[in-house]
């Protein structure tokens, strides 16, 4: 009985299929509760809903926290029933260090580590901590699944164009610094300074804080700002491709799983073809040896009667199978 709980329990908190009611209602359940949890905190840093309502917010993070300390717990123990953590021990112990039991545990503890140090001098780093709930989302989320397989799939292009921004932005900045720093050296009083400077002018945002003032300078601006538009256009392009592709991707997968499924249909509709048509074969040929045989028995017995003794039961008996075998072949086509 507890082995077939479990079986049922893995299927409702793992899997996510329209089909099975009860692991439905656990996703809106745990995404609804995920999205108040969130709401209710950022609503908790306003002054005004902070002083009138906040048993509410408190209310809403205790009935949170323990749902998904419980889903939390639910999910450890039944993640033996998947082959890769049979083990009792270690394979619980490789489960709770996957990256989305991590997420759930971290997105927990806040609420335990307040409860019993409610002293803490980080208490708000520990507080913020309760956003990682929305990365929760994503074992109910297509979107959010499928956003995080497009960034692994294209995590090299990304990589190499995040590097290309890095060693763009190093050699920017501290040229700006040694054009800027005499006649802007306030602006511009270091390379770190100006490295602030040329992420603002590379992502086209454009503060106003610091800003050249030399010709030179200048133009070297307007030249990182045209070439900020083309390189940060590179990931947005990168991850577009990623979205086609897995696109694509899935379009085939369930193409080919309809067409799996169809071939399927049709095999097991032409073997039940074959079955019926072969069982009704065998019910004739059942039929004509049964009626031949009646013949073969009164051809013996008149041969009996008129030829005596000089019938030679063995040789006729022969004969006659032979015949029958021979007519049944030609009849059924075997």
């Amino acid at each position: 009985m507890p082995k077939h709980l479990k079986n049922i329990i893995h299927e409702i908190l793992e899997t996510s299929e329209s089909r099975n009611l009860y692991s439905l209602a656990d996703d809106i359940v745990i995404t609804g509760l995920i999205l108040i949890n969130v709401g209710a905190f950022i609503a908790s840093t306003s002054p005004t809903w902070s002083q009138e309502h906040q048993s509410i917010w408190d209310n809403i993070e205790i009935v949170s926290s323990l749902v998904f300390t419980i889903e939390y717990l639910l999910r450890v123990w039944v993640c033996t029933v998947d082959s890769r953590y049979s083990h009792p021990l270690l394979g619980r112990l490789r489960y709770a260090l996957t990256p989305l039991s991590l997420i759930d545990l971290i997105s927990i503890l806040p609420f335990y580590s307040l409860l019993l140090f409610p002293s803490l001098n980080f208490v708000n780093l520990i507080r913020l901590l309760r956003l990682l709930r929305l990365l929760k989302m994503s074992r109910y989320s297509e979107s959010v699944r499928t956003l995080g397989l497009v960034l692994y799939a294209k995590k090299e292009e990304l990589m190499a164009t995040a590097f290309a921004v890095f060693i763009l932005l190093i050699f920017a900045s501290s040229i700006m610094y040694f054009v800027e720093h005499e006649a802007h050296p306030k602006a511009f009083g270091s390379i770190p300074d100006a490295m602030w400077w040329g992420v603002v002018t590379l992502t086209t945002v454009g503060y106003g804080d610091i800003y050249p003032i030399t010709p030179l300078g200048r133009f070297l601006g307007a030249i990182l700002a045209f070439l900020g538009i083309g390189i940060f256009a590179l990931p947005a392009g990168i991850i577009a491709a990623g979205f086609s592709e897995e696109v694509q991707r899935r379009k085939q997968e369930k193409m080919a799983a309809n067409l799996e499924q169809s071939a399927n249909y049709q095999s097991v509709k032409r073997l039940a073809e074959i079955e019926v048509g072969f069982e009704q074969k065998q019910r004739a040929i059942a039929l004509h040896i049964e009626s031949s045989s009646e013949l073969m028995k009164m051809c013996v017995q008149t041969a009996k009667q008129k030829l005596g003794s000089d019938f030679q039961n063995e040789q006729i008996l022969r004969d006659l199978a032979i015949h029958l075998y021979n007519e049944a072949v030609r009849k059924f086509e075997l």
